[in-house]
């Protein structure tokens, strides 16, 4: 298949490298450095996990044009970052896109390419479940043995989803399909705006928070309120064991969370540059106009905006 990849930051790069080595012809859209370390040097990877590092030749494009057309578009990258880009892939003649990242308002940009769009378009969203940082030539990916991807539509099956399913036969790739991802979405950021809030209340000392038993009381009693607000306007937490996590096995979620800050790969996940700070304040906003319209108390959330470290 012929794939375009738009976005090379972690999340775009180990998706390139999982669709290369399924025998796609694949093409990544970049600018300025990364690009060109793409063009001399290929998609270099460090798998952090698996202690070994991978190359893979991709072809290389710094600007979408309306009449390159692609069998599958994946748009990978942070959510304030999409709006920039729906005029382009509007633009663009390919009709499959895959929205891929964080994201608050997918509806209004499925609306957007629906009408916006000179042929018909066939969208959905998706969320990668790895982690990562960049460094100069490379990208450093913590996975799984093998990588996964939630993905779906907007409240109906894909019809399309052949085509997805296709791009990764002959990969070890797992696709695990969700028939609403405007809620597995809310329920993420949901969750990942209170753990971010950690590392902010220690100045990223994140060994220092680990031992603090009235934050991350405090995190997960806001993660159940946000859990709350969704299900007041009338959404399903997704997937369902996230607030049976929070409320049945909340014991379990505290010694897990301890775990995680005080290990190399869970300050990694939890560090406050996992998610950048402009990503964090973008969903911080749209999280506020749901507990406005939801209209119920959040005394967790609001102890945690304005919670720093004993001296």
């Amino acid at each position: 298949m012929n794939i375009l990849v738009y976005g090379a930051g972690v999340f775009g790069s180990y998706l390139a490298h999982e669709l290369v080595r399924g025998g796609n012809n694949v093409t990544i859209l970049a600018r300025g450095r990364r690009a060109d370390e793409l063009q001399k040097n290929g998609n270099v990877i460090r798998h952090y996990f698996q202690l070994r590092t991978t190359v893979d030749k991709v072809n290389v494009i710094r600007e979408l044009k309306p009449e390159d057309v692609y069998d599958l578009i994946f748009v990978v990258m942070k959510y304030p970052d999409f709006q920039a880009v729906l005029p382009v892939l509007a633009e663009n003649h390919s009709r499959h896109v895959v929205i891929m990242g964080n994201n608050a308002s997918p509806f209004e940009m499925q609306d957007y390419l629906h009408a916006n769009s000179p042929v018909e378009k066939k969208v959905a969203f998706a969320f990668q479940t790895i982690a990562g940082w960049r460094e100069t030539g490379r990208v450093i990916c913590l996975h799984g043995p093998t990588g996964q991807m939630i993905i779906g539509g907007l409240g109906e099956n894909l019809s399309w989803h052949s085509i997805i399913d296709q791009a990764f036969v002959k990969t070890k790739y797992k696709l695990t399909y969700y028939i609403n991802m405007d809620e597995w979405l809310k329920s993420h950021f949901v969750m990942i705006l209170p753990l971010n809030l950690i590392a902010a209340s220690y100045d990223g000392n994140l060994r220092k928070a680990a031992k603090d038993k009235k934050l991350l009381n405090h995190v997960i009693d806001a993660i159940d309120e946000g859990h709350q607000v969704l299900e007041k306007l009338g959404y399903t937490v997704t997937p369902a064991s996230q607030a049976q996590l929070v409320r049945n096995k909340r014991k379990m979620f505290y010694i897990l969370l301890r775990i995680m800050l005080a290990t190399p790969v869970g300050r990694i996940i939890l560090s406050d540059k996992a998610v950048s700070a402009n990503e964090m304040s973008a969903l911080y906003q749209a999280f506020i106009i749901l507990k406005k319209n939801a209209n119920i108390p959040t005394h967790h959330w609001d102890k945690l905006e304005n919670y720093s470290s004993p001296q």
